[in-house]
């Protein structure tokens, strides 16, 4: 990205958040506008009325200093934050008299642009929707409004934090909090990557035969990446046609742009067998290959302890690159997140190992071809397969979760009313309608709600993975990766090699492991980053750290198994979801 755009638009910003909106609604006026927005559009709730207009009024009294201000914030590009930007402006501008103005933009653009406010200190917005895959870098680079959103709201921002925000109810809030137990960024959005298939195809007689008289095993959910392989080998190139249409056993994206380093980050090493046992990530390695001991990053490369180039890791991109090319459809190598996203939802996709259910919202509309006409959907999701390297007691897939972050450099009564804002959007007055009209799922009582229990059969088991046991397994990154953005580029710009065949699997991730070192040991070199910053281990051998996990019981790095596609294993859909009732309203 363009550091002088950034900046044109810093000014922008800047100049656009000082105007002051002309009209100011009366204290009637907000309680009229609150009662309007409670019955037309914040229904369900689990508040009643009564209690959503006590809510309302908080907000009221609470903003009264801040009647007529404009305050800036961003988010990406997903459906929850349009729902944000379009909706919930507009009935926090009526009932608080606070104009904000939510802007959307790419990801990559986005993390750019805070890595720029992060370095210069001039704010660009006054607040930020940021993933809490930053949770290892705002506490280290000391930039949260009074050190953290825990001392924010016992000081600055006391007389704007709601007193029913219920932090205890957010089922992420794990997410957001730093090793010393403070809270530095609140949860906004929730998705996970799962395991996406076509349940009426794997539904049919004639296609569950076929398969197991190849393969000896029943077609189901793939417990294991051997049997992923094996149904997607089966639908690309068995199969091959359902009702006339070219079909494919596999969905992925290769493009060479930022969105390819998520879907490496997005804990795709993990689910392979990279990094050790510990929830929400792996310690002493977690699923980026860094090792850190007593909270400090420690180096990712396999003779530095980390496991960013060990076999597990090498073995979860070489089979990233053999299926993108054997079972996806030729256009998948050059697509991004966002535009392989919907593609299940075109009927051609068989099983997709790797779906952000942020795009289910997509494919259950009423009509939609991918829905049966009783309102069920033709697909489901379910927990991810797991590479031959993981063990119990890894985390298993990625949770996106966006958080609220306020930034220390706007002036603070600029954060304060966006303080107020970003509580309005996860309120229990909202939050409910929210869920059900985005599919991301952020409060436990709302998982818990009734409606949710409605809803629960047209949205092909996100439900029931959010209230099942196997949700404690899908995290975001977490506290060892000391400067998400910067590390973050590195991830794509050396996988995209591999795609390309310029270098060998090998070579693209012991090219990651020394870039992600060569950032860390620079950190560690500027002091930036006080007692928090890395203290990169001496290298040693390979064996020498091989030998340090099998001493310590621990698992990274783990030996290159002579057997890495052992006997797939499936399990029935419907019998792993009776599995889960207990778990269940």
């Amino acid at each position: 990205m363009k550091r002088r755009d950034l900046m044109k638009g810093s000014a922008a910003a800047a100049a656009s958040a000082a105007i002051l909106t002309h009209a100011t609604p009366s204290h009637a006026q907000q309680m009229d506008a609150a009662k309007k927005w409670i019955d037309s559009e914040f229904q369900p709730s689990t508040l009643s009325k009564d209690a959503q207009m006590q809510e309302m009024e908080w907000f009221i009294n609470a903003a009264k200093p801040f009647k007529g201000m404009q305050v800036s914030c961003v988010s990406e590009i997903l459906n929850i934050h349009q729902y944000e930007s379009k909706v919930l402006t507009q009935a926090f501008g009526e009932i608080t008299g606070i104009k904000v103005n939510h802007d959307l933009m790419d990801e990559g653009l986005l993390v750019d642009k805070i890595e720029v406010e992060m370095q210069s200190g001039h704010p660009i917005y006054d607040f930020w929707m940021n993933d809490s895959d930053f949770i290892g870098t705002h506490p280290r680079y000391n930039d949260i409004v009074d050190g953290s959103l825990t001392d924010f709201m016992a000081n600055n921002g006391k007389d704007v934090t709601n007193p029913n925000l219920d932090l205890n109810d957010f089922v992420g809030l794990s997410f957001g909090t730093f090793t010393d137990g403070k809270l530095y960024q609140l949860p906004d959005q929730q998705f996970a990557n799962l395991y996406w298939f076509r349940y009426d195809w794997f539904k049919r007689p004639e296609l569950k035969a076929q398969f197991k008289a190849k393969f000896g095993y029943d077609l189901g959910v793939p417990v294991n990446w051997s049997a992923y392989e094996d149904i997607a080998d089966f639908f690309t190139n068995d199969v091959k046609e359902i009702d006339g249409v070219r079909v494919y056993g596999h969905m992925d994206y290769g493009k060479k742009d930022p969105s390819l380093g998520w879907r490496f980050t997005d804990a795709w090493l993990s689910m392979a067998g990279a990094g050790d046992r510990g929830l929400p990530n792996g310690l002493p390695v977690d699923e980026w290959g860094i090792r850190n001991v007593d909270g400090r990053p420690r180096g990712s490369s396999i003779t530095r302890g980390g496991d960013a180039n060990g076999p597990a890791a090498v073995y979860a991109l070489t089979k990233y690159v053999e299926w993108l090319k054997k079972y996806a459809p030729p256009e998948a190598a050059g697509m991004d997140f966002l535009e392989a996203g919907p593609v299940p939802g075109q009927g051609h996709i068989a099983q997709q190992i790797f779906w952000y259910t942020t795009f289910s919202a997509t494919m259950n509309q009423p009509g939609s071809p991918m829905m049966n006409s009783d309102g069920t959907p033709k697909w489901r999701m379910a927990p991810s397969p797991h590479g031959p390297y993981w063990k119990e007691g890894m985390k298993l897939g990625y949770q996106d979760c966006g958080c609220w972050t306020m930034l220390k450099y706007a002036p603070m009564e600029k954060i304060k009313a966006g303080w107020l804002y970003a509580q309005f959007s996860v309120s229990k007055t909202v939050s409910l309608k929210k869920s059900l009209t985005t599919q991301h799922l952020i409060r436990k009582s709302d998982i818990d709600a009734d409606a949710m229990t409605q809803a629960a059969p047209s949205m092909g088991g996100l439900v029931e993975f959010y209230r099942g046991p196997a949700v404690k397994q899908w995290t975001p990154t977490g506290v060892n990766v000391p400067d998400y953005g910067k590390m973050a580029q590195v991830w794509w710009q050396n996988v995209s090699n591999a795609i390309a065949g310029s270098v060998t699997p090998q070579q693209a991730m012991d090219g990651l492991a020394r870039d992600q070192d060569a950032i860390m040991t620079r950190i560690q070199r500027s002091g930036v980053q006080g007692d928090r910053g890395p203290i990169m281990n001496k290298p040693q051998s390979a064996e020498y750290w091989y030998q340090q996990a099998e001493t310590n019981k621990t698992l990274a790095p783990q030996r290159k198994l002579a057997n890495e596609k052992p006997q797939g294993q499936t399990v029935d859909y419907d019998e792993l979801i009776k599995s889960w009732q207990p778990a269940t309203k």
